[in-house]
């Protein structure tokens, strides 16, 4: 899967799990709506296309996903491992775009173990800088660097 591939589906997936906030609907109620209500110009930040013909490459949209699905099944092991890496910050505390892009790259360094850690932080350091507050970037990378640290010494 090419770069860019994987970088859409991170910010999609980085939309859906920002929404999944405060939702009980089942996740393939809220993927499906997801695609149905959405249609994005090439510009993914957020610019909509009213072309109900206008399509994400299915590669993207099965990436974005996998992502979610694998966040929302591990949610509890994943929010506890921020949690554990995280001083001072409880989750409730943290800006939900940082927590979503958080929640997702801890869920690829722990279960996606073909895509190197160094790839991982820097996309979420990068979508980050894109969607985040200006705090954002040092925010994720201190609390990924302390993830992976921990990672490579269990290992």
């Amino acid at each position: 899967m090419e770069p860019g591939i994987r970088r859409q589906g991170r910010e999609f997936a980085l939309k859906v799990l920002y929404s999944l906030y405060d939702h009980d609907t089942e996740i393939d109620i809220i993927l499906e709506d997801f695609w149905k209500n959405f249609r994005f110009l090439n510009d993914i930040l957020g610019e909509t296309d009213e072309n109900v013909d206008a399509r994400v490459h299915p590669h993207v949209k099965s990436f974005a996903e996998a992502l979610v699905r694998g966040v929302v099944d591990h949610l509890q092991e994943i929010d506890q491992t921020v949690e554990n890496s995280s001083k001072n910050w409880a989750l409730d505390r943290m800006p939900r775009v940082d927590l979503s892009l958080l929640r997702m790259a801890v869920y690829e360094l722990n279960y996606q173990p073909d895509v190197p850690a160094s790839v991982v932080m820097n996309e979420a350091i990068e979508i980050g800088k894109r969607y985040g507050s200006k705090e954002s970037p040092a925010f994720i990378n201190g609390i990924l660097d302390k993830i992976a640290d921990r990672a490579k010494t269990a290992s």
